[in-house]
This record gives C-alpha cells, sequence and structure tokens, in this order.
C-alpha cells in the first residue's frame, strides 16, 4: 500500500522534473539517456518496487524514439532501438506489446525502419520464452520469418506450433498452409490443407478442400509442362498445343484443369500455367 501511495504523491511532480531534464540534455536527452542507463538489470536496481511503472517510461521513450527518427530526422539512425527495447522488456518481461511493436519497429526496413530483423526476432524470442502461452506473438514470430526472412518452412512450423496454445485462433493453421502454398511447397501445404478438412466440418472443411484442389491444378499444371519438354527431347520440337500430348497417347483426359477451364499453354516458352481466367487460378500461386 505504501508504495503505491508514494508513486500516487510523486505524480504530480514527474512531468516538472522531466521538463528540467529535457531543457538540460535538447535534442541529445533520448541518446544521453539510452547511454546512462544502458543495462535494464541497472534500471532495476535504481527503481525497486517500480519495475512495471519504470517500464512504460522506458517504452513510451522507445516510442518517441523511434517516431522521431522515422519522421523528422534527416539522417535516420535507429541504434537506440534495441537497448531502448531490450531495458523495457526486462523490467517487465510480461509487456507483449513491447515484444510485438519492438520487434516491427527493429525488422521495419530503412528508411522506415531499423532493417535489423536479426534483432527482432530475437525480441520475439525473448518474449515467447517469458510468455510460452502467448500465441499472437508466436505468430508474430511466424510472420516474420515469412516476410522479412523469405523461410516458409520456418514460418509455418512456427504457426502451427502456435495452433497448438491454448486459447490459439483457428486460423493459424490455414495461414501456415497459405505460407508453404506461397512459398512452393505445394506438398507440406497440402498435408495441412487436408488435415484441417478432416479435422473440420462446415465452412472451414469446404474450405480446405477447395486450397487441395487448387494445389492439385498446379501440379497437374507442372506436370504438363514437363510432358512438353519430354516431347521436346524426343522430337526436337515443342507441342504446337496441348491437345497433341493427348493425341501421342501422354495423356488421357483433355488438357484441362477441374474447373473445366483450359491450362494456358505458352509454346515459345514451353511454360504450362493455370489459366487466370479458370476458377483455380490463384496470383500468388
Amino acid at each position: 500500500m505504501l508504495p503505491r501511495l508514494l508513486a500516487l504523491l510523486l505524480l504530480p511532480v514527474i512531468p516538472l522534473v522531466q521538463d528540467r531534464i529535457d531543457e538540460r540534455l535538447g535534442s541529445y536527452r533520448a541518446q544521453e539517456e539510452a547511454l546512462y542507463l544502458w543495462s535494464g538489470q541497472h534500471v532495476r536496481r535504481l527503481v525497486p518496487g517500480f519495475e512495471g511503472l519504470a517500464a512504460d517510461v522506458y517504452w513510451l521513450r522507445t516510442v518517441q524514439y523511434f517516431g522521431g527518427q522515422r519522421l523528422f530526422a534527416h539522417g535516420k539512425r535507429f541504434e537506440l532501438l534495441l537497448p531502448l527495447i531490450e531495458i523495457t522488456t526486462t523490467l517487465d518481461p510480461r509487456l507483449a506489446i513491447a515484444y510485438k511493436y519492438g520487434a516491427t519497429f527493429l525488422c521495419e526496413r530503412p528508411p522506415e525502419g531499423a532493417g535489423r530483423c536479426d534483432q527482432g526476432i530475437e525480441i520475439l524470442e525473448k518474449g515467447i520464452a517469458a510468455l510460452p502461452n502467448d500465441w499472437r506473438l508466436r505468430q508474430d514470430l511466424g510472420f516474420f520469418y515469412f516476410v522479412f526472412l523469405n523461410d516458409p518452412q520456418r514460418a509455418a512450423g512456427i504457426l502451427m506450433e502456435a495452433s497448438r496454445l491454448p486459447g490459439a485462433a483457428f486460423w493459424l493453421k490455414n495461414l501456415a498452409a497459405m505460407c508453404l502454398a506461397k512459398g512452393g511447397h505445394r506438398d507440406s501445404s497440402r498435408a495441412i490443407w487436408r488435415q484441417i478438412y478432416e479435422q473440420s466440418e462446415g465452412p472451414m472443411r469446404d474450405n480446405a478442400l477447395q486450397h487441395v484442389v487448387v494445389l492439385d491444378a498446379y501440379d497437374v499444371a507442372d506436370a504438363l509442362q514437363g510432358l512438353v519438354a519430354e516431347v521436346e527431347r524426343r522430337t526436337g520440337r515443342r507441342p504446337e498445343n496441348l491437345e497433341e500430348l493427348r493425341a501421342a497417347g501422354l495423356i488421357r483426359r483433355p488438357p484441362v484443369d477441374s474447373s473445366g477451364a483450359p491450362f494456358l499453354y505458352d509454346r515459345q516458352s514451353g511454360t504450362v500455367h493455370v489459366s487466370p481466367g479458370s476458377k483455380l487460378w490463384r496470383p500468388d500461386l
């Protein structure tokens, strides 16, 4: 009770103290603050019993520093982001927002951010270690691996881990499957969608089946392209159209996808694609 009462009594003094600090340090106040108090453990020793309040103050300074550099600085420098985030999360290891947005600040590409996704990943992993049941932090980690590090397999694995946590969103498995499909790992993506299909009902089951059908169509297009290459290897020429594959006995059915749309064949390049006019066409596959 006494520490809380003392904090309330000191609240009116904080703006006055901050004004004096800002007046003395001027435009370098954030830099000097971080240099003087570089370690979260050092700050903890200075504010026993008020770690949560100090974490909020440091998080506010972090946001101010990032916003000031991003919006107003001519030569944008973000080297103080990591120590400020480290201090914040050391003072309050359960401050999830600091892990999430701190990692975002670090991962964003210059000039909007620091361009240090390696540090952003470390911050998220620190958050997951402190909050192991927070599925949202794992979702963010998977998203960062996919977007910033271009690692769809690792991203999907993390999202599948998140999906198994208590209270996790039902669509995390869907997101994992989409990451794999966009990364070209159709077999792994199909396995997840089939699992969702077997374990779901209603619209979710129908949605999962549709994704399997789409992936199958793209696999058929690849197989037809392989046959085109085989005909060229044997005869020295590419087929004029895909119907020649059928006439040669290489395929038994018309070269159309399961929706009835003909596959798109480019004789000049020898490539086969799902047609943009097909219900199964997807721009990111």
